[in-house]
């Protein structure tokens, strides 16, 4: 195993001939700049876990691009958020490269020189040692704000270049299965609306004619605190499918209970758009309906039907408050969406159940190999764990 030296970010990023800098000011780009279709700006909300989540990102036109060209991503580029939650990163891959560093991120860029793997820093970036210790030292009271000079002095420890891309590489084995089972539930997801849209229909009914509205209120405190526990933080932006959940014992207020293949429907500012088909029993926020089928050889088609953008937008256009606008059961029941008849409609449920065990199948496994990889993570960042070894773990849960 080789011998690894202490180090900073900044120092790597000198040496590689980059550089940490800011994303463009709110003088430069303005609310008003941003377009429907066009170049995506990056933004803090668009910062996952290594990952630049394209759902809801903003654009720019082709001519503020040039005029912010310096702040052009390329492959291997490195985002911060800057503000709030400052240890979130990504990494800037193949299908990112020419997108915009946003406002209120920070791009870290390594030159030409190959002195660094980015993937690995990014893996360091990571580690719970490295994120705790940006937190440490963003400053603010109220909000924490991180900087070049913070980021310039991350302090971390690297092999050589050689062992540095086989860690990438082990790792990276991982994220890449990660991705392409998510690549398969939003492909799953896309299916379900264009085939639900196809099955067409000439009549009408009514939501509140597929599902009823269950509340069961339950105390957390009495429950497994394994419990799943289910918030409108977990449930993404128009996609069917769940990736991941909390658990009943990191909440202490009261919530409803809902059963696997229930629909979790967001009801505060429904135009967010947050609809879902549980995976598994558990607790849910009060601020998400649960509808259950009155049909179980249904269930997959009242699904399909309520989290229809028609039926958003109808039960958005209804809701109630200016702020925080917030949609009823009342309001929702009443919607009524195309009916192609019971066998038609029978059918498309059954296709949808197949569809559904599918991509839960693909989530689980995502899961396991987000929980592998962070397991790996710091034993390979600490030296404590050869590559080698690492390999075989991971072709046990990839295969090779």
């Amino acid at each position: 195993m080789s011998e690894w030296r202490s180090t900073t970010l900044g120092a790597l990023v000198e040496d590689s001939g980059g550089s940490i800098q800011t994303g463009p000011f709110g003088s430069q780009l303005h609310a008003s700049d941003y377009v429907t279709h066009g170049i995506p700006s990056v933004m803090p909300a668009n910062i996952g876990d290594n990952v630049i989540v394209e759902d809801g990102i903003a654009r720019i036109n082709q001519a503020d691009a040039e005029r912010l060209s310096r702040h052009r991503l390329e492959p291997g580029d490195i985002v911060y958020s800057r503000r709030g939650d400052v240890e979130r990163r990504a990494l800037v891959r193949d299908e990112n490269a020419g997108w915009l560093c946003g406002t209120g991120c920070l791009r870290v860029h390594f030159g030409v020189r190959p002195t660094v793997d980015p993937a690995f820093v990014s893996y360091c970036l990571g580690a719970d040692w490295t994120r705790e210790w940006i937190v440490q030292h963003a400053v603010g009271a109220t909000m924490l704000n991180l900087n070049t000079g913070i980021l310039s002095a991350v302090p971390l420890d690297v092999p050589n270049l050689a062992e540095q891309r086989a860690i990438a590489e082990v790792l990276g084995a991982l994220d890449d299965k990660i991705a392409a089972n998510t690549r398969l539930a939003e492909t799953a997801d896309g299916y379900v609306r264009e085939a639900r849209v196809a099955t067409g229909g000439q009549d009408r009914i009514r939501v509140g004619t597929l599902v009823d509205s269950v509340r069961d209120a339950v105390d957390p405190g009495n429950l497994d605190p394994a419990t799943p526990y289910i918030g409108l933080e977990h449930i993404p932006r128009r996609m069917s499918w769940l990736p991941d959940w909390g658990s009943a014992g990191d909440v202490t207020s009261g919530k409803n209970r809902f059963t696997a293949g229930d629909v979790l429907f967001g009801k505060l500012r429904p135009y967010f758009h947050k609809v879902v088909t549980a995976p598994a029993s558990g607790v849910c926020s009060t601020d998400v309906v649960v509808l259950r089928a009155k049909s179980a050889e249904l269930a997959g088609f009242a699904f399909a039907a309520i989290s229809s953008d028609d039926v958003v937008q109808a039960v958005t256009a209804s809701s109630e408050g200016t702020r925080m606008p917030r949609a009823s059961w009342k309001d929702l029941a009443a919607v009524e969406v195309p009916w192609p008849g019971q066998v038609e409609a029978e059918r498309f449920s059954s296709h949808f159940e197949q569809i559904r065990a599918a991509v839960f199948s693909a989530l689980a496994e995502n899961r396991t190999l987000a929980a592998t990889r962070d397991t790996l993570l710091p034993q390979l960042m600490s030296g404590k764990l050869r590559v080698r070894d690492a390999e075989q773990i991971t072709n046990e849960v990839v295969g090779p």
